[in-house]
């Protein structure tokens, strides 16, 4: 499967995430509207979970999240959070691309630190487009 970041960009982008929320990620994944690529899969998970279906409903979540809450008096949209019994998935999204998180349980704080560190790197990216 072709590669959709560098390395040196899939690596800046798993450090940023464990660096924010250390040994609570579970998983990085990195997508457009039609390809992702999983950057890091913690050792103690499954290794050979189906993403297909996981990434399909995030990119139909995508496009409707940016639009169907632009201008609305909450303010600018900055991320989805959902949770599951035994965890919790952060997406953050950029222009065209975005990130999903998966992660242990913590406070609130941190999944804002995470999707701040994470929206001021595809903010970045998005700069050298």
């Amino acid at each position: 499967m072709p590669q959709l970041l560098p390395d040196e960009a899939a690596d800046r982008l798993v450090s940023t995430c464990r660096t924010t929320v250390g040994d609570n990620a579970r998983s990085v994944t990195f997508f457009s509207r039609t390809d992702h690529e999983q950057l890091y899969l913690r050792d103690d998970l499954e290794q050979d979970a189906d993403l297909m279906a996981f990434i399909g409903t995030e990119r139909q979540d995508f496009a409707m999240a940016s639009d169907g809450y632009s201008g609305t008096e909450l303010g600018q949209y900055r991320y989805t959070l959902r949770v599951f019994e035994n965890g919790y998935a952060i997406r953050v999204d950029g222009r065209d691309k975005g990130v999903l998180v998966t992660c242990d349980g913590m406070a609130l704080r941190d999944f804002n630190h995470l999707a701040s560190a994470v929206g001021a790197t595809l903010e970045e990216w998005e700069g050298d487009d």
